[in-house]
């Protein structure tokens, strides 16, 4: 027979660890994956803007560095998937990667901000308002 999530006999049986592990791992891959292509949507922008724009190597440099590092992070978050959590002996190991990724998450974050406060520019309307009549 099969039950219902939530329900009375679901809520009895214990928590899976190694599915949780794994769906968080996934999660976090899935964010990771959108945050990649948004850096690499900003540094082709970047490049197309050219050396004439302020902040430019500034700029390639802390996007190339939080794509490197989301490289690694995305490295890390197969192998962290792909390990049993229910193995006692993988559960030290599993522990110093998800420590290991999640530093790596905190340094691209702060990265990040880095790359939004060098990266603040007028776009879209305003920009091409401002660029035809200058206030």
């Amino acid at each position: 027979m099969m039950h219902m999530p939530g329900s009375p006999d679901s809520r009895s049986q214990p928590v899976n660890l190694n599915h949780y592990a794994t769906k968080k791992s996934v999660a976090e891959s899935m964010l990771d994956a959108a945050l990649f292509m948004t850096n690499a949507t900003r540094l082709k922008a970047v490049l197309e803007q050219g050396p004439s724009s302020n902040y430019y190597s500034t700029l390639v440099t802390l996007i190339s560095i939080s794509l490197l590092l989301q490289v690694v992070i995305g490295i890390l978050l197969v192998v962290i998937a792909r390990l049993n959590l229910n193995e006692v002996e993988k559960q030290w190991r599993l522990n110093q990667l998800n420590n290991a990724a999640t530093t790596l998450i905190f340094i691209t974050v702060v990265i990040n901000v880095f790359i939004t406060a060098f990266g603040a520019h007028k776009t879209g309307f305003l920009a091409s308002r401002t660029s035809r009549n200058p206030l």
